[in-house]
């Protein structure tokens, strides 16, 4: 199932050239403004330069990728303090988007926010690409990696990402022996890279990634040909969502997912028959409070 992704982008991009590819496409942003002295200068341009080597230039897979199948992500990074050993605190935003089939639209797969980064930095430092020892720089970049291709994987087939989710989970047990902040079950009030890869990979929350892939192939990717069954589609994915939410002790998966579509959703209901419309509005209240503002035209 794993090469369903593939199958589909090509049909898509059937009369584009084809040229081979990374699978990434990735953009950093570094501000470094918080940063007092003299002896931080390099920081800004060399990190960028060195991230976007270290994610862009790398075979991630085994899949041969064209261009136009990389996944576009952004990651904003301030780094928030330094000290003589070079030694950095950073927040971080990772951003990750796919394709919509039969569209030249893409639509957001991932948008997480980060605040417990901490590495080690020196000037000319070299990142190397290791799966069998944790550094604190680069294995935070392999665990978002491995993150947002399981969530691209997950879009195409159902519960296709899983190899690259177990792939994060490896990372975060080589922390464990690490002393590197937010690693932890109970770091960053329990919304932290260990618990979200333990909450994708659990049985309980397979629920919420089926969802996903469904959005995105019966709804997104359809809704060019069949608006009104793509619509119908989406009030049954919210449906089980909210009962599958309603059931759950851990929201983080579901709020991700939101955070991602809300906008998105909201805009796929606007032009439907009032009373799913209606439909889909009153389960949004009650499983997406915090996007409410998104969803009040749904109402009219």
């Amino acid at each position: 199932m794993k090469y369903l992704k593939f199958n589909c982008l090509f049909l898509l991009w059937l009369f584009t050239s084809v040229v081979a590819a990374q699978e990434f496409d990735c953009q950093i942003t570094v501000n470094d403004e918080q940063l007092e002295g003299n002896s931080f200068e390099y920081v800004s341009g060399s990190l960028t330069t060195d991230l976007e080597a270290y994610i862009n230039e790398y075979r991630w897979t085994e899949l041969e990728v064209l261009e136009q199948e990389r996944i576009q992500c952004q990651i904003s990074i301030i780094l928030l303090q330094g000290d003589q050993d070079f030694n950095f605190a950073a927040e971080t935003v990772i951003q990750s988007r796919r394709p919509i089939y039969n569209t030249l639209n893409e639509t957001g797969m991932l948008i997480l926010s980060d605040g417990a980064w901490g590495f080690n930095y020196p000037e000319g430092k070299s990142l190397i690409h290791d799966e069998l020892e944790f550094e604190a720089m680069t294995g935070f970049i392999d665990y978002y990696m491995n993150l947002m291709l399981g969530y691209d994987f997950d879009s195409y087939s159902e519960l296709g990402g899983t190899e690259y989710f177990q792939k994060a989970q490896n990372v975060v047990d080589l922390a464990q022996n690490e002393s590197s902040i937010g690693w932890t079950r109970n770091s960053n009030n329990g919304r932290n890279r260990f618990v979200l890869i333990s909450d994708i990979l659990n049985n309980n929350y397979e629920v919420i990634r089926r969802a996903n892939y469904e959005y995105h192939r019966l709804v997104l990717d359809t809704f060019v040909d069949n608006p009104n069954a793509s619509r119908a589609k989406l009030l049954e994915i919210l449906t089980v969502i909210q009962d599958a939410k309603r059931r759950a002790t851990n929201n983080f998966l579901f709020d991700l997912f939101f955070d991602a579509k809300s906008k998105e959703i909201a805009s796929i209901l606007e032009d439907a028959e009032p009373d799913l419309k209606f439909e889909a509005y009153q389960i949004l209240r009650d499983t997406d409070s915090a996007h409410l503002n998104d969803y009040e035209a749904l109402q009219n």
